[in-house]
């Protein structure tokens, strides 16, 4: 397949960008520019683009055995060989809790991740790992103390309590028990809520996290959007500040999971980049075989909203990554059906992974061509480590299958070929 080869002459890039301000060294005309330097809350666009377009989904990577959100995780160490080995730079969804927060009362939980975190650094002190904090809290953060510069932070008076989850929950009742009875979807506008994902945030930023995705962003503002996002406001810019003085780097990228292409406060972007399923539509005629297409349901390819960014630079529309989502199997499946999202019955990474291995890759390939071409704002983030529903291995793993990973899917060196062109 010909690729798209994104080289832009500076007139045409500054249309697109829609500022005759952005800096030179913010234009990216090809490889050889790229630049991983990030500092003082500070991360420029060739910079950010540099990272996502090296962006691989790894979830759990660096959780350990006895913290698993999602079932167990074998043959980590050839996944350390093969994230090296294909130069991945952003690590997404590398640790996480949903539904998990009393892993934050085991120190263990937090060291192991960091070890694995130095251990990779050792080698490529630019990879990024990413954090993530999801829409759901539950009875369970009542076990989890608040520590005292938890309340420092937000000026309150210090005092020994646990968090409380009754105080993170809609007034009106909107999302209470969404996820079951004892377990919601938290009210960003109650400063309980903002206080619990601080305290999540730092800790992880505090072992060497530098990018943390905050899940379905607009879920949780429930009464915030109504308030011009205030909250939403008030925790990013407290995750910023704090990452200057804590982060390795002083800088921290935050995105979310927004079908609405962003959130934008007074002409500015309230988070660095946006992230959102990848939207396959299936080829009715034939069978199992998808392609991308723009306006399709609610995919986000030409969406995203524009601004000033965090770091202070403009664009016309927001920088994105789209992935291999997991929500699970149909009532349909290997059925067509172009009115739901799930991909011929299947969610978008399930799909992908029951696919023939020659087939995956030609449709890695194209993916990551298509997105390129039909807007250059866009990135895939390669399928690494991901949930998948119904298999006899509960993940997808991109490895080169062999005795150090017997349930590799065999993409691994297709990644490195898409990313070494």
């Amino acid at each position: 397949m010909k690729r798209f080869v994104f080289i832009l002459p500076l007139c045409l890039f500054l249309f697109m960008c829609g500022n005759d301000k952005i800096p030179q060294d913010d234009i990216v005309c090809g490889p050889e520019e790229r630049s991983y330097e990030m500092n003082n809350g500070i991360i420029s666009r060739n910079v950010l683009e540099s990272y996502l377009s090296r962006s691989i989904t790894q979830a759990e990577f660096l959780t350990s055995e006895g913290f698993y959100n999602d079932g167990i995780y074998r043959y980590k160490e050839d996944d350390i060989r093969m994230l090296k080995n294909i130069g991945a730079k952003f690590i997404g969804r590398s640790i996480y809790s949903w539904d998990t927060p009393q892993n934050f009362n085991n120190p263990a939980f937090l060291a192991n991740a960091e070890r694995i975190i130095r251990e990779m650094h050792r080698d490529d002190p630019d990879i990024i790992f990413q954090a993530a904090i999801f829409e759901i809290v539950s009875t369970k953060v009542n076990s989890v103390a608040v520590p005292a510069w938890v309340f420092e932070e937000f000026g309150l008076a210090v005092e020994e309590r646990n968090f409380s989850y009754a105080d993170m929950l809609n007034p009106n009742g909107q999302f209470v028990d969404h996820w079951g009875s004892g377990a919601s979807v938290p009210d960003i506008s109650r400063l309980e809520t903002r206080m619990f994902f601080y305290f999540m945030a730092r800790e992880y930023m505090e072992i060497g996290i530098e990018a943390i995705h905050f899940g379905q962003v607009e879920l949780m503002a429930m009464t915030d959007k109504d308030n011009n996002y205030a909250a939403w406001d008030d925790l990013l810019t407290r995750v910023r500040e704090t990452a200057m003085d804590i982060a390795r780097r002083g800088t921290v990228l935050c995105d979310g999971h927004l079908p609405s292409g962003g959130i934008v406060v007074n002409g500015k972007l309230l988070f660095d980049f946006v992230s959102f399923p990848m939207r396959p539509k299936e080829i009715c005629q034939y069978p199992q075989k998808a392609e991308l297409k723009k306006y399709y349901l609610d995919a986000i390819y030409g969406r995203t909203k524009g601004g000033t960014t965090p770091s202070g630079w403009h664009c016309e529309h927001s920088l994105y990554l789209v992935e291999f989502d997991n929500f699970g199997i149909s009532d349909h499946p290997g059925s067509c059906n172009l009115a739901d999202h799930f991909v011929w019955g299947y969610d978008e990474i399930t799909w992908f992974s029951l696919q023939p291995e020659a087939y995956r890759k030609e449709f890695l390939e194209y993916a990551h061509d298509w997105v390129r071409k039909i807007d250059p704002n866009g990135y895939l983030q390669m399928p690494g480590s991901r949930v998948i529903t119904g298999a006899a291995t509960n993940r997808f793993r991109a490895n080169t299958k062999g005795p150090l990973c017997p349930e590799g899917k065999n993409v691994e060196e297709t990644i490195k070929m898409i990313w070494s062109k």
